[in-house]
């Protein structure tokens, strides 16, 4: 069976007061098919940071994207999720997913990034990951190349079950990434940063994403025969 076209995974910058955000959210969560949304916020006291949270979520669960909070935002405090009304964690590291596993299950979704291994891969995976990314930008602010990050994609799409998500910083790397065999793309700056403005380049990316996956069908069908 071929495989269903990728989706978007939008990841928003760190804000600090999320109006401008969601005043903002209906026409980029209609310009793109977006299947979730990252919420990144400045850190605050927990009474801030739920009610900022529940100012986002019902505008993304209500267009059908689910809702995800950064790992760092809650730097541990996994019941803001439930709080707040989101519907899972994108978590950074094998040590924190396993952390945040028994509270996020299996209720809630429970995404992994920060793996800089294969084995760190399969062992996400085998803990019960709901997806794995690959490509983030590090503390350090390093990352891999985007061979690299293809290659990775390639290989986990062929191998295992759950989705693999790749960090695209280019519109280049959205196609390569799906050409790959990525479920799933994220995009950040090369979304907020856009002169175009955020909805345009969405829509340019989704463009990208739907070409990359038309082309990958038609070379999968001649391999065919």
């Amino acid at each position: 069976m071929p495989r269903p076209a990728p989706r978007l995974y939008l990841a928003t910058p760190a804000v600090e007061d999320p109006a401008s955000l969601v005043a903002t959210l209906p026409g980029l969560l209609s310009a793109a098919d977006i299947a979730a949304v990252l919420l990144r916020l400045k850190q605050t006291d927990q009474r801030g940071t739920i009610s900022r949270i529940k100012a986002v979520a019902p505008m993304v669960q209500g267009s059908g994207a689910a809702l995800l909070l950064d790992g760092q935002l809650l730097d541990g405090r996994l019941e803001l999720i439930a709080r707040g009304g989101a519907d899972g964690a994108h978590l950074s590291g094998i040590a924190a997913l396993e952390q945040a596993l028994p509270s996020l299950k299996p209720d809630r979704i429970a995404g992994v990034g920060g793996l800089a291994t294969r084995h760190d891969s399969m062992t996400a995976g085998e803990f019960g990951a709901d997806y794995v990314l690959f490509g983030e930008i590090d503390a350090e602010g390093r990352r891999p190349s985007h061979e690299a990050i293809a290659e990775r994609l390639a290989w986990w799409a062929e191998l295992f079950e759950p989705p693999c998500v790749g960090y695209a910083a280019t519109r280049e790397e959205v196609a390569e990434f799906v050409a790959a065999g990525a479920d799933f793309v994220l995009v950040d700056d090369l979304v907020w940063a856009d002169p175009r403005g955020a909805a345009a380049a969405l829509a340019d990316i989704a463009q990208a994403t739907q070409e990359a996956y038309a082309a990958a069908m038609t070379r999968a069908d001649a391999v065919q025969g």
